[in-house]
């Protein structure tokens, strides 16, 4: 016979071990976005000083262009958080607000700029020809058409209009006024970018993790997803690179 009072000791003792590895495992949980942007970092960080790319030796004009960026991004992120266009899932946070929006956010316009730029320097020195010279003008107009005819469509989807109006402004600003000569050196950096911010933005929307990083109100944008991630980041990145781009070429003045 199956003592009365041993039953429900193992099932107490069972239940106990199951919310202490809960419990673990979320104080983990809470470190997830934070991880993500030092991840992002860390390679390009202590890459930084091989001696062929000498990435160090460009943090001015860098720093320049994240700041110019930062200026632009974080005001436009935390009126969009503060409105419910995306906001921030607390399980991951490590619980640091500034001016409404975590610490792990701020750190994200200063890690991921500096990866990608990093990444672009890289793209510049093992592929010294600029093979996308030829095209980089009629793309860049295609681009700005699209851009402003899916954004003038969608004017009650904030998110949408916003990044494709604005994005397609910058591009025509540097095709028809600027006349930027290094924008085929930008897609190249650009698209070599795309590999990870799928892998990094795919993990903020949820992409193997049970609940968003990153969530978004999907009234504010087309609803169309690259994997758990909205159409509308990919032209978000390229907004975002190209202002810091601008700022970095400026100040090391590779062009006439």
């Amino acid at each position: 016979m199956v003592s009365a009072l041993s039953f429900p000791d193992g099932a107490f003792a069972f239940q106990r071990t199951n919310t202490e590895e809960r419990c673990s495992f979320a104080h983990v949980e809470r470190y997830y976005y934070l991880l993500l942007d030092v991840g992002s970092l860390a390679f390009p960080l202590m890459a930084s000083f091989e001696p062929r790319i000498r990435f160090y030796s460009k943090w001015k004009g860098l720093f320049a262009g994240i700041v110019a960026m930062a200026i632009v991004f974080i005001a436009w992120d935390a009126v969009f958080t503060a409105n419910g266009v995306w906001g921030f899932n607390p399980r991951y946070l490590i619980g640091v607000y500034i001016l409404g929006m975590p610490l792990e956010e701020w750190l994200f316009f200063l890690f991921i700029p500096y990866s990608c730029m990093f990444l672009y320097e890289v793209m510049r020195y093992f592929v010294p020809r600029d093979v996308l010279a030829p095209v980089a003008r009629p793309l860049s107009i295609a681009l700005i058409a699209v851009l402003s005819v899916v954004g003038l469509i969608h004017l009650d989807h904030l998110y949408t209009s916003i990044t494709f109006l604005c994005t397609a402004a910058y591009l025509a600003y540097h095709v028809f006024i600027a006349k930027s000569p290094w924008l085929g050196r930008f897609y190249m950096g650009y698209a070599v970018s795309l590999i990870p911010f799928f892998l990094v933005n795919g993990v903020l929307t949820g992409w193997l993790l049970p609940e968003p990083i990153v969530w978004y109100d999907n009234t504010q944008n087309l609803g169309i997803r690259l994997n758990t991630i909205p159409v509308e980041d990919s032209m978000y990145l390229l907004f975002f690179l190209l202002i810091v781009t601008t700022f970095y070429e400026r100040a090391l003045k590779r062009y006439p």
